[in-house]
């Protein structure tokens, strides 16, 4: 789910805990665009992208120049930033999670030194995979010799590594979850204590202004 915004604006695309996902996009001149990965602790992101420029003449996307690039950022859920790289217009980041929870994946293109950009429209392919689906098994098979068989159990035991993460992290969630709630439910708790002692001070203030009002005008 894509949302549009001004140039200057972050666009963020929530993307729940999947292992593989390529999309594309459109991007500005200034525009930043950014995506929300949840991932488990210690598991391994790899992001490859290519770029398309739009060329007005044949009115499609071309391959784009090599010296227009993308800048990829990357912050992890403590808003810090573990990735800050320059990349060429076609490109492949990587990097490995240390806090579970939502990782902010940010592009956005070197425009001010492109001139041939200026004002232009670039496309964005963007392929990001996570945990096992980031090891190239054909590769691991030939280095270590793996039957097939073995190669099979290899992927099977990576696919349990990367379940019990992902069950980790839910259950950190989980956990999260319940000490807000039980936060929430606290606060919740002194306020109706607040409102009622509140009501009774509000209550014996009024009786004790009404009985002096009437002892005034000698009533009672």
């Amino acid at each position: 789910m894509m949302l549009s915004f001004p140039a200057a604006a972050v666009t963020l695309l929530v993307a729940w805990i999947n292992p593989s996902y390529a999309l594309y996009f459109h991007i500005g001149e200034t525009e930043k665009k950014c995506f929300i990965e949840e991932i488990p602790d210690e598991t391994m992101v790899i992001g490859k992208y290519r770029t398309q420029l739009w060329d007005k003449q044949t009115g499609s996307f071309l391959p784009s120049t090599p010296g227009l690039g993308m800048h990829v950022e990357i912050k992890d859920p403590d808003t810090k930033i573990i990735l800050s790289r320059q990349y060429g217009s076609e490109g492949r980041f990587t990097f490995t999670s240390h806090t579970p929870g939502e990782h902010q994946i940010c592009l956005h293109s070197n425009s001010t030194k492109m001139a041939l950009f200026a004002g232009g429209k670039l496309r964005v392919h963007l392929d990001i995979q996570v945990g096992e689906h980031t090891n190239n098994y054909p590769e691991i098979a030939a280095k270590d010799k793996l039957t097939e068989l073995q190669l099979r159990v290899r992927q099977l035991l990576d696919q349990v590594e990367q379940i019990q993460k992902e069950q980790n992290y839910q259950r950190y969630r989980e956990e999260r979850f319940r000490m807000t709630s039980e936060s929430t439910n606290q606060r919740v708790l002194w306020w109706s204590i607040a409102q009622t002692f509140i009501l009774i001070v509000t209550g014996i203030w009024q009786m004790r202004h009404l009985k002096s009002f009437f002892e005034a005008k000698k009533l009672v």
